[in-house]
């Protein structure tokens, strides 16, 4: 049997033959795509916030600095985050049926403050071994006013959805012998060649830099 969604919130209606409620494929989409959008209702209108993410077992965190009014506003509160990687722009024979290629989560919940210390430095670098294996025993130790001023929430993957699709347009066989061109137009996130910083002492370009990757493999999450 399919995976049945956790709760009738995070159930897909709208096309429900792309949704998607394998952990294991929504695990795969949050980790393609670090950036996700944070949803919450700041002094009683809605806040919407883009922000980095990152995915540790069954648990989402992001982090900011401690004077952002998301960060302030989600802690303790329902949220709802979102990732999505845009894989294509499909053009069909009509206006009607025009779509897009993508792979989306999202995850409602309460979020919750990361307040140890300890614990704030364990998944900021465990944040940073996920993009960069190695670099962060390379850096400059974190300092006590860095940590206080860094806020780290965290999000427990249980009411969680995805929704994906690929492949042609889908039109009717009437539509089929329309004359005009129709398919995808594929789209592709990816990371270029390092750039060095001017002022950097290390000239080398380290595996760790060359090992980054981003909304890798359009089938991931499929």
């Amino acid at each position: 049997m399919k995976p049945r969604p956790a709760s009738g919130r995070v159930r897909v209606r709208r096309l429900e033959r792309l949704a998607v409620y394998d952990f294991a494929r929504i695990h795969a989409i949050l980790d393609a795509m670090p950036v996700a959008t944070i949803g919450c209702i700041f002094r009683g209108s809605p806040l919407v916030t883009p922000t980095l993410q990152w995915r540790e077992g069954n648990v989402v965190y992001w982090h900011g600095s401690a004077a952002s009014r998301m960060l302030d506003a989600a802690g303790g509160a329902e949220v709802c985050l979102n990732v999505t990687l845009i894989d294509g722009m499909v053009l069909a024979r009509s206006a009607f049926n025009h779509a897009m290629n993508y792979r989306s989560v999202t995850l409602f919940g309460r979020a919750e403050r990361v307040a140890d210390v300890d614990e704030k430095r364990a998944r900021l670098q465990a944040f940073m071994e996920q993009r960069f294996p190695s670099r962060w025993e390379t850096l400059r130790p974190l300092k006590a006013r860095e940590l206080k001023a860094t806020t780290i929430l965290s999000l427990p993957i249980r009411e969680a959805s995805a929704k994906v699709r690929s492949g042609p347009p889908r039109e009717p066989a009437a539509d089929l012998s329309w004359p005009v061109w129709a398919g995808e137009i594929p789209i592709e996130l990816r990371s270029l060649a390092p750039i060095a910083d001017l002022n950097s002492i290390e000239k080398i370009v380290p595996p760790h830099v060359g090992h980054f990757k981003i909304g890798q493999a359009r089938g991931i999450g499929r």
